[in-house]
């Protein structure tokens, strides 16, 4: 079993400019993750698609903000944005995920953005 498998949050918590999340696991690691990060990279099917040729680019999402947390059993929340996104469920796992591999989660989404003429602002 790897450290994703048995990871547990032990605390998340989002900033009070509703634009920053924290998720602090058991194994001591800690991630801050922006809104617009998280939205871009929801594990939505209306954002990932059903088939990596079907991923969707997100752009003008830079002033996006976190609404609301919403527990989903013990394995996920589900985030709701102030862009009335609401269907991805962040597991643990991916959370860790998102926060180990920023730099190659990020990095795709930018390139996507250049390469389509597309940006973060609306």
């Amino acid at each position: 079993m790897s450290a994703t498998d048995t990871a547990w949050p032990t605390e998340i918590r989002l900033k009070s400019d509703k634009k920053t999340l924290v998720v602090s696991f058991d194994t001591g690691e800690s991630h801050e993750y922006s809104a617009e990060y998280l939205r871009v990279c929801s594990p939505s099917a209306e954002v990932q698609g059903h088939s990596p040729e079907q991923k969707k680019s997100v752009p003008g999402k830079r002033a996006v903000a976190i609404l609301k947390i919403e527990p989903v059993g013990n394995y996920a929340v589900r985030l709701h944005f102030d862009d009335l996104h609401a269907t991805g469920l962040y597991t643990w796992a991916y959370f860790l995920e998102l926060g180990r591999d920023r730099d190659r989660h990020w990095g795709g989404y930018l390139r996507e953005l250049e390469a389509k003429g597309l940006s973060r602002d609306r």
